[in-house]
């Protein structure tokens, strides 16, 4: 913006003069103790920043020229029904698909069927780990500009389910066999699990970041040329309700991954795919799903995840339907289209408190990660288990936070409609499923912060 000198006439007023107002104000009560709040991630806010502030403080501009894609998650257990799914959703707005690939019989050819793969970007979700698949995949798309992300995760299968899909050694020979078969981007990170678990920001960020390390370590070992210049990897990241940090987070993420790309030479961006969060998803009064959704999408673009993907408000309980679908993808067209939000994916930049708050959680992530790799990285951190303790502890921190409603939702522990019934409803099981069995490692588990309440609602019902 241009200096119009539409302000000239008003005296500049500095941090110093505003927090004296701010306790002339307060009448004798405590400026630290009425007005600053600290976060669950030790971060203490301000109730109001100054330009001042941005003499200490980097800004985290986004890539020039940045958009951002809406995104269709589909099961594609019967290839031709999702086919048709996709096609249906591409015509009504989508502009990225999810596919994700239940096992290896998958006929690829119906399933990409009148796709234009080099107009539509296509992420992979496998639930499996095997090389002829993929070759089949890429049988499909030899000759042409696909645009692909195999988003392959041995390590995000690994904390889920407390076990590799076949073993160390043989996941790492296959993913080093995949990555043979072409120039194309086939790992994926998942951050998003470390959020529905629990994680602080802090920690997903580290975590994340440790995560994606394993990959550059090993690759640059098994493989040195495959990391010069180019390797791409795909951030799926979880979106809370915690509007101003959650867009401080996914800023701090891209920083931080060009913060460590430099030192295997490398010279790309990160590709961030943000999703709606579950953790904060709730079975009873679920129509206020679509306020929390609306908001973390908000916070998804405007933090510059490359791939928004939303989640249907019912998802939690219902199987895949049109109707919720539908409505994901609509309340995402909103922001794009009616809200402007494509054309002003970067108007954060600047703004006091989100680059401050973006570089508070960089640099606290930052100094995990470092304290992560010097105790011998995030596989060992595993293995002892640290990681997982970790995640319970800010899980339980927040869970109790929940508990005495000082973290509310809407609906659930506030303001409850005794009405509600939910039992007959149920088309998935909403809450958390133990299965004991031998694992290597203790397996870090999502849960969302109702499931206790509602639990005990669903059995008086």
């Amino acid at each position: 913006m241009t200096d119009s000198g539409l302000f000239d006439e008003f005296p500049e007023v500095s941090a110093k003069q505003w927090k004296q107002k701010i306790q002339y104000d307060l009448k004798g009560a405590d400026y630290n103790d009425t007005l600053v709040w600290e976060s669950l991630e030790g971060i203490k806010v301000k109730p109001f920043y100054h330009s001042e502030d941005m003499e200490s403080t980097k800004t985290f501009p986004l890539p020039e020229g940045h958009t951002w894609q809406i995104a269709e998650t589909l099961y594609a257990g019967d290839p031709k029904k999702a086919n048709a799914k996709a096609l249906n959703a591409l015509k009504k707005g989508a502009g990225s698909l999810i596919f994700t690939i239940p096992d290896t019989k998958t006929d690829f050819s119906a399933l990409l069927a009148h796709i234009d793969l080099e107009t539509t970007p296509i992420h992979f979700n496998f639930e499996f780990l095997d090389v002829e698949p993929i070759k089949r995949l890429l049988s499909v798309t030899d000759g042409k500009k696909a645009n692909i992300f195999l988003n392959l995760d041995i390590i995000g299968h690994l904390t889920k389910d407390g076990n590799w899909f076949h073993n160390l050694e043989k996941d790492h020979d296959l993913l080093k066999e995949i990555h043979g078969l072409g120039n194309f981007p086939i790992l994926g990170v998942d951050v998003s699990h470390y959020q529905n678990a629990g994680a602080n920001k802090v920690q997903q960020l580290a975590y994340g970041l440790a995560h994606a390390n394993e990959y550059l370590n090993h690759f640059a070992h098994v493989i040195p040329s495959v990391v010069e210049g180019s390797f791409p990897i795909v951030f799926k990241v979880a979106v809370g309700s915690n509007y101003f940090f959650e867009i401080a987070k996914l800023k701090a993420l891209r920083w931080l991954w060009k913060s460590i790309a430099p030192a295997y030479d490398l010279n790309n961006d990160c590709h961030i795919l943000a999703v709606p969060t579950k953790r904060n998803k709730t079975l009873y009064d679920y129509n206020v799903n679509m306020l929390r959704t609306t908001s973390e999408c908000m916070s998804a673009v405007l933090g510059g995840a490359d791939t928004v993907c939303n989640l249907p408000y019912d998802a939690i309980y219902h199987k895949d339907n049109e109707f919720g679908s539908r409505l994901a993808r609509n309340q995402l067209l909103l922001l794009k289209e009616e809200s402007y939000f494509d054309s002003t994916s970067n108007a954060s930049e600047g703004a006091y408190y989100i680059e401050s708050l973006t570089q508070q959680l960089a640099e606290k992530a930052l100094a995990l990660f470092k304290q992560i790799e010097a105790s011998g990285g995030f596989l060992e951190a595993l293995k002892k288990g640290t990681i997982q303790q970790k995640i319970k502890e800010s899980a339980a921190k927040e869970q109790r936070l929940f508990d005495e409603g000082r973290v509310i939702s809407l609906g659930t522990n506030k303001y409850q409609n005794p009405q509600d019934r939910m039992k007959d409803d149920l088309e998935l099981y909403p809450f958390v499923k133990t299965q004991p069995r031998k694992t290597l490692i203790e397996p870090i588990i999502a849960r969302r912060l109702a499931e206790s309440l509602e639990q005990k609602r669903l059995d008086n019902e």
